[in-house]
């Protein structure tokens, strides 16, 4: 007659169950973030050696002939180039 007391095993496997699928939804999300991070540590270390040899390799070609040299603008995003670059 009363079941208040009982345990419910229904609404606790439910709720289990709710918190097993939120437990996987933030796996991956997690991932998906760790992948999105890796790609943007490579990309930075990409740019860091580019830098280094943009900084030390001209300072190279300004011992040899400053009149060689053409200043370069880079766009942020490495895949456009600038329209002066573009009619040069």
């Amino acid at each position: 007659m009363f079941s208040f007391f009982q345990p419910n095993r229904n609404g606790h496997l439910r709720r289990v169950m709710t918190l097993l699928e939120e437990a996987q939804l933030a796996r991956i999300e997690h991932q998906a973030a760790a992948e999105h991070h890796g790609a943007l540590a490579r990309m930075y270390g990409e740019r860091a050696k580019r830098l280094e040899r943009e900084l030390y390799g001209s300072a190279q070609m300004q011992l040899a002939d400053p009149k060689d040299e053409k200043a370069v603008l880079y766009a942020l995003d490495a895949r456009q180039r600038l329209e002066s670059q573009v009619k040069a």
